[in-house]
C-alpha cells in the first residue's frame, strides 16, 4: 500500500485534509514524513550587518580584543549596538591567536597546587564581628590529596605559617609548590620577603605561574569549586578554630573518595607521592610573626593591627615579640613576659589583668618615691646650708664688704 493511500485512510479521504484540518495535502504529507514537528526556517539573506562584516574582521585580525564599541566606532555604525555587539561577538572567536593547552600528567612527589579560598560564608570573630578568612589549600597533583586550613590573613607571614602546618601534614615536601601570583609569596621575577629563605629551607622550588595559565593549577582551583557545593551547604561556623575542625573532619572523607580522572582515592595513591617526595627538613624553621621594640611607658606591643599587653617590670627594655597562627609571645633576653592567644579581629586590644595589677603598684611605688619627697628634720644638720655659703660662691662677699664699690659700678 502506497504512502497517500495510507494518509487518505488516516485522515479520511484525500478531501478530509482540506476540509478537517485547514491545510494543504502537500504539508500533512511533509508532516507524517518528518521526525521533527513543522517549523519556520527563513533562508538566510544579507543583513544590515553584512556590508560591515568585512571591516569588522579585518580589524579584529589585528586587534581580536577589541571592544564593539570601538569597533562600531570605527566601522560607521549607526544602528542598534546590542545586535552589532551580538554579531561580533560570533565574529571574535574566529580571530582569536590559537592557545592549545596539553593534557598535563603529574609524576609522584613532583608537585603541590597551592591556592587560596574564600568560603562564601562570613566567620565570627572575638569582637562580635564577621570577616570572610581565607584558607589556604595545599594538593599533591599525582594523588590529588588535600590539606587545608583557615588562616587569619593573606600577609606573608601568615601564608608560611600556614604552608609548613600543612606540608607536615603531608609528611614530606613536594620538589615544587606551584602559585598563581599571591602577592604574600611573589609575582613574576620578585619574591615576597622571607619566601626565598623558607623555600629554601625545604629544598623545593617555587613556581610562579604566568598569566592566563590555568591549566597548571586546575587541581587545586577545582577543589575550590567542589568545596562551596559539597562541604559549605547546610554548615555553620562558631569560630576559625570551629571551621579548622569541621573542615579536617571532611577531608579525611573527602580524601577518601574515588577521584573519576585518576579513578582511585587520594588516599591510596598517597603513599607512592610521599615516596618521591622530599624529607622534612632536620632543622627547625624560624616562621612568623617576628620584631624587637623598646617597650613603651603603656606596656603594649602591636601586632598586625592589635595590642597585646606585657609585664609592665620590663618597660624601657627591648622585647622580642613573636606570633605564629595561635599565640602571641613576648621575651626579654629569652624569658617570656607575655602570652596570649592569638586575636583574628582588627583592632583589638588583648590585657592580662595581672599586668594591669602590677602596672596599679608601679604607679604607686613611683608616686610614693618621687611625687612626694619626704621632709627635711629640723636637727638634721647634713641637709641645712649656711646662706654665707651661696654668697661666697657667686663672688657677693666683697661686694657687701665695699658698699662704695657697689655705687661705682652701679
Amino acid at each position: 500500500m502506497s504512502t497517500q493511500r495510507l494518509e487518505c485512510d488516516h485522515f479520511g479521504g484525500l478531501g478530509a485534509d482540506q476540509e478537517g484540518l485547514g491545510i494543504s495535502r502537500t504539508t500533512v504529507i511533509k508532516a507524517v514524513n518528518s521526525d521533527a514537528p513543522p517549523r519556520y526556517v527563513r533562508s538566510p539573506g544579507p543583513t544590515s550587518f553584512t556590508e560591515f562584516e568585512p571591516h569588522v574582521r579585518a580589524l579584529l585580525a589585528e586587534v581580536p580584543d577589541m571592544p564593539a564599541t570601538v569597533l562600531a566606532e570605527r566601522v560607521g555604525w549607526t544602528g542598534s549596538i546590542r545586535w552589532f555587539s551580538e554579531n561580533v561577538k560570533r565574529l571574535r572567536p574566529e580571530h582569536r591567536p590559537v592557545d592549545p593547552a596539553d593534557r598535563i600528567v603529574w609524576a609522584p612527589g613532583d608537585a603541590a597546587q597551592c591556592d587560596l579560598w574564600f568560603p562564601p560564608r562570613k566567620i565570627p570573630l572575638e569582637d562580635g564581628t564577621t570577616k570572610l578568612l581565607p584558607v589556604l589549600v595545599i594538593t599533591a597533583a599525582h594523588s590529588r590529596f588535600m590539606v587545608a586550613r583557615m588562616i587569619p590573613t593573606r600577609k606573608t607571614e601568615d601564608l608560611l605559617l600556614g604552608s609548613w602546618e600543612l606540608i607536615q601534614q603531608l609528611g614530606r615536601v613536594p620538589r615544587r609548590l606551584i602559585w598563581d601570583n599571591e602577592p604574600g609569596i611573589g609575582r613574576g621575577q620578585r619574591r615576597a620577603e622571607g619566601v626565598a629563605a623558607f623555600m629554601g629551607t625545604l629544598a623545593t622550588k617555587l613556581v610562579l605561574l604566568p598569566p592566563n595559565d590555568p591549566e597548571s593549577k586546575g587541581v587545586v582551583e577545582r577543589r575550590n569549586g567542589w568545596f562551596e557545593t559539597s562541604f559549605m551547604p547546610g554548615r555553620d561556623f562558631e569560630s576559625p578554630a570551629d571551621f579548622n575542625v569541621q573542615f579536617a573532619d571532611w577531608l579525611t572523607r573527602a580524601n577518601a573518595r574515588v577521584v573519576r580522572t585518576i579513578k582511585a582515592t587520594p588516599i591510596s595513591r598517597l603513599d607512592a607521592d610521599r615516596a618521591a617526595m622530599l624529607p622534612l627538613p632536620p632543622i627547625p624553621l624560624h616562621l612568623g610573626w617576628r620584631n624587637k621594640i623598646r617597650l613603651g611607658r603603656d606596656y603594649y606591643v602591636r601586632l598586625d593591627t592589635n595590642d597585646y599587653s606585657v609585664d609592665p617590670h620590663v618597660i624601657g627594655r627591648m622585647v622580642d615579640v613573636a606570633a605564629d597562627l595561635d599565640r602571641v609571645r613576648v621575651r626579654v633576653e629569652g624569658r617570656v613576659v607575655a602570652e596570649h592567644a592569638r586575636v583574628w579581629a582588627r583592632g583589638t586590644t588583648v590585657t592580662d589583668p595581672a599586668h594591669v595589677e602590677a602596672a596599679a603598684r608601679l604607679r604607686h611605688q613611683f608616686q610614693h618615691q618621687f611625687q612626694h619627697p619626704r621632709a627635711v628634720a629640723a636637727g638634721d644638720d647634713e641637709l641645712v646650708r649656711d646662706l654665707a655659703d651661696y654668697d661666697r660662691a657667686f663672688g657677693l662677699e666683697d661686694r657687701l664688704a665695699d658698699p662704695v664699690g657697689e655705687q661705682e659700678i652701679g
